[in-house]
């Protein structure tokens, strides 16, 4: 079959390459964390895909490069609209596929989707550098074009974190190839026919679904790729990293973290608290939660009383239900992955304070791959709970007594995605976040996103900058033209 029947939504499970569906020489399976159950059989692309993939892909980058940017822009917005058409559609199918609530799907996600592709639409023509002169001579700067953009997403909000690169990708004039997740592979087709549907030209746009190995690692390896694009883990992004050395491939990783968040003593307990839960989000498969949660000896105990008591009421359940807080881990592997990190953590000496355990009613009843939201106490900055991500519902609780200490705990990471503070007091909210390493801080927030914002890692959380301007500047050979007072006819 080369369509298959998701959530009532017809998928189809061919790659997309040159403006047609392909079909690979083989398959792999596609199972839905909510009950275990094989959904599709997608096909399983490897190099004689890839080089296809490139190849329509490299013959299509002129004429969508030497597109005026008004028009390239137009179909981004054609594209948009036919998201937001099919919002419903993609909702149900990415619920299903990665087991994510499905009411953030329609809610958040999901318009998320349009809203990157209608930024860097909009962006792309205001994007302008002054001219300036230098010794009477006119320097003008240009974003030209860098070619074919491979692009390698995670599962865990697969269609929104590709189109975040996608968008600005697309703007900038370059051709893409995406390999979405052989865990949650299923909307990134969707949206091959919503591009197609919105007159976006043949091979401008292709995907090729298949393994990390065998897709992926040809792709960012392929010498025709000019830009790589990669969300996931530290380790894959060093394998990654090593191919596009080999042809000296730029590279935009956004990787892991381990983020902090600090609550201090002059804090609103009501907002820290909040802010806390809403660190199990999606299961905790986010890669900028602060997992770290660092409050203040004062403070201390009343924090985790009701920390604890409002955590204890996190509902968990079938993603596609309103009531649901928190649904399934992605798949087997991943779910024996977190498991392996709470046992190993008890064995190390940490306090199991909440959860440390699969959810084993429903897991039984459904099929599923639940995990308990879970905290420890008793941790120090020596054990692997503290240092490595886990990626699943797991929290750390730990206590500090000065504010030097506080900082000084939050930077002790290898990771620098980004930090959470909560405190009342203006001018050691400046004072902090000034000295905590991380791309982004938020203060008495949490997951504020401004697209024009500069938006990546420090540390093993990443290389480069996206966002605004920031994406063009990647996705462009950036040039400037100097142009001589003299000498014109």
């Amino acid at each position: 079959m080369t369509t298959v029947n998701v959530a009532g939504v017809e998928v189809d499970t061919r790659h997309w390459i040159g403006g047609r569906r392909v079909a690979g020489s083989g398959t792999f399976e596609d199972v839905s964390p909510l009950d275990g159950q094989v959904i599709a059989q997608v096909s399983r692309g490897g190099p004689a895909e890839v080089d296809a993939a490139v190849a329509a892909a490299k013959a299509a980058f002129p004429a969508w490069a030497g597109m005026p940017a008004a028009e390239r822009a137009a179909v981004l917005h054609r594209v948009a609209d036919g998201v937001e058409a099919r919002l419903e559609d993609l909702a149900q199918v990415e619920t299903r596929d990665n087991g994510s609530l499905l009411r953030s799907h329609r809610r958040g996600v999901m318009p998320r989707v349009a809203m990157n592709l209608r930024f860097f639409a909009d962006h792309l023509l205001a994007l302008e550098h002054p001219d300036f002169e230098t010794r009477g001579h006119r320097n003008h700067v240009t974003w030209d074009p860098a070619g074919v953009t491979a692009i390698v997403t995670p599962w865990n909000a697969p269609l929104m974190l590709a189109t975040w690169r996608i968008g600005p990708a697309l703007a900038a004039g370059n051709t893409v190839v995406a390999k979405p997740p052989e865990w949650a592979p299923l909307t990134a087709s969707l949206f091959a026919d919503i591009t197609h549907e919105a007159g976006l030209p043949p091979g401008v746009f292709n995907v090729v679904q298949g393994l990390g190995t065998e897709a992926g690692a040809p792709l960012v390896a392929h010498r025709d790729v000019r830009r790589i694009c990669f969300t996931g883990s530290v380790p894959t992004s060093v394998r990654i990293g090593e191919a596009a050395a080999r042809n000296v491939t730029p590279v935009s990783f956004e990787l892991g973290g381990k983020s902090p968040l600090l609550v201090f003593e002059d804090a609103d307990l009501d907002l820290a608290v909040d802010l806390a839960v809403e660190q199990f989000d999606n299961s905790g498969q986010v890669c900028l939660a602060a997992v770290r949660m660092l409050v203040q000896d004062s403070i201390y105990d009343e924090f985790r009383a009701r920390f604890l008591d409002r955590a204890a009421q996190v509902r968990q359940g079938d993603s596609r239900e309103e009531s649901t807080d928190i649904g399934p881990l992605v798949g087997r592997a991943h779910f024996e992955r977190v498991d392996g990190f709470v046992k190993r953590a008890i064995a190390e000496g940490a306090r199991v304070i909440l959860g440390g355990e699969p959810n084993h009613d429903l897991n039984t009843a459904t099929g599923g791959f639940y995990y308990r939201p879970t905290v420890f106490e008793g941790v120090d900055h020596t054990m692997e709970i503290t240092c490595q991500e886990v990626f699943g519902p797991v929290l750390t609780l730990q206590r500090f007594g000065t504010e030097a200490e506080g900082v000084a705990m939050a930077n002790d990471t290898d990771y620098g995605l980004a930090a959470t503070i909560v405190t009342g007091d203006r001018e050691r909210a400046e004072r902090v976040s000034s000295q905590v390493r991380a791309g982004t801080v938020w203060v008495n927030c949490f997951f504020v996103r401004d697209l024009s914002a500069p938006f990546g890692g420090s540390g093993r959380s990443g290389i480069g900058r996206e966002g605004g301007t920031w994406s063009f500047d990647f996705y462009c050979d950036v040039k400037n033209s100097v142009f001589a007072p003299k000498g014109w006819n």
